[in-house]
């Protein structure tokens, strides 16, 4: 769901731009600021991601006016030509151009109403000026390059704003980030973050500087402020509840799959069982998880987090051992025994849809629980982790030999006894 339009510029010239369209066909807008290589597949690429998060997003060429259409990759040759354009890039033109993309999204009957600036490197910079000039709804810049430059614009800017920095990147030196930290230091609205350890253009994918970590906290983070400032807004905990039903309710894979985005997956961080990418993840759904989930298993909800992008949520997870679990215990043969533990799963979505599951849980509480892992001697538990969980007033502390020893000490005893 993507196409180039042209936009109307301020000189009565067009220019075109590369608009990204969410599943829905509508949703607030996103002004995308390229970096100093064009239109190229990155930036396409970014576009899509955020029209799956349910965004318009609108790419405007912002190279038009010296030569329409760059498309560059990253060898050296291309990376010479990068800098050439950036060198003769007209800024105040430049922000001219991104005015007019915002009007034309604001106009666009796929767009809801009200639309945010989002950019990287040049185009972070870019997105910064849009929040002071461009009358954007919110704005976010990944590691901009110059914007210590126009900080006396701080003031000018009203709406919610996040910067990205790279702590080793030499477009933005130490002096330069500490600069736009203070000036925006207190300031409603404004939130700053560093990332230890990496350098400019971390969230490019297959980029040199590539580091996922970093990029997918960043993402995150980008993500709240623009859902917080122009929507959109989902139902986070009915959707997952939903998906719940179809996996252990009515076991229904089509449905369950229905949920999810186009190329989900699952990772099962104990057994590093799931899927990822539809087929496989059907795959594991249809053989390896509705059936040989035990038809007894209960979920018993303890807690739920529901974030801008994510849900964070703590269960007790009960059945009984009557079938082979391929995800959880696989090529364990039945046991029969009763199982109780703490599960928690780790929840994120794009748009209306589910992107990926983590789900974590204590597998030597498991193994001790069948009878496959003596507990004696080790520092793990059975069925207790999941009876503290519920009753806080369950002992602690058991598993701890020089517990006992220290019955008595005082707060202040700076060391404890080893014999």
């Amino acid at each position: 769901m993507s196409q180039y339009i042209d936009i109307p510029a301020a000189d009565g010239k067009t220019f075109r731009g590369y608009l990204a369209l969410p599943a829905s066909g509508r949703g607030p807008g996103i002004v995308l600021c390229q970096e100093i290589f064009g239109i190229n597949a990155y930036v396409r690429e970014v576009a899509d991601l955020y029209a799956e998060e349910g965004y318009v997003v609108l790419a405007p060429d912002l190279f038009w006016r010296m030569e329409p259409g760059v498309e560059l990759g990253y060898t050296p040759e291309d990376w010479q030509r990068a800098f050439g354009f950036f060198q003769k890039f007209d800024v105040a033109a430049g922000i001219e151009d991104i005015t007019a993309s915002v009007h034309k999204l604001r106009a666009h009957p796929a767009c809801t109403g009200k639309v945010g600036a989002l950019g990287f490197c040049l185009g972070g910079k870019l997105a910064y000026l849009a929040a002071a000039h461009s009358g954007v709804d919110a704005a976010v810049g990944y590691y901009g390059v110059g914007i210590e430059a126009d900080l006396a614009l701080v003031p000018q800017i009203q709406c919610p704003i996040a910067l990205h920095f790279a702590e080793q990147d030499k477009f933005c030196p130490p002096e330069a980030r500490a600069q736009v930290l203070e000036a925006f230091a207190g300031k409603a609205g404004a939130q700053m973050f560093v990332y230890p350890g990496v350098d400019h253009a971390f969230a490019r994918t297959g980029g040199e500087h590539f580091d996922k970590p970093s990029a997918l906290m960043a993402h995150q983070r980008s993500l709240t402020l623009f859902k917080q400032a122009i929507g959109p807004v989902y139902d986070l905990s009915t959707l997952w509840d939903k998906h719940c039903e179809y996996e252990f309710g009515t076991r229904d894979v089509v449905a369950t799959m229905a949920t999810m985005v186009g190329e989900p997956y699952v990772n099962h961080v104990p057994t590093m069982t799931g899927g990822v990418g539809a087929k496989d993840l059907a795959r594991f759904y249809k053989h390896h998880f509705i059936p040989t989930t035990p038809p007894d298993t209960r979920l018993i909800p303890i807690s739920r987090t529901v974030g801008a992008t994510q849900i964070v949520d703590e269960m007790l997870f009960c059945f009984t051992h009557t079938v082979e679990i391929d995800w959880m215990l696989p090529g364990v043969k039945p046991t029969g025994k009763a199982v109780e533990i703490p599960l928690v799963a780790i929840v994120k979505f794009r748009g209306d849809k589910l992107y990926n599951e983590h789900i974590y849980w204590d597998q030597a509480s498991v193994l001790v629980q069948i009878g496959l892992l003596d507990a004696k001697g080790l520092p793990v538990a059975g069925v207790e982790t999941a009876r503290k969980l519920v009753d806080e007033a369950q002992p602690s502390n058991t598993l701890m030999p020089r517990w006992a020893k220290s019955n008595g000490m005082t707060v202040a005893d700076p060391t404890l006894p080893l014999g």
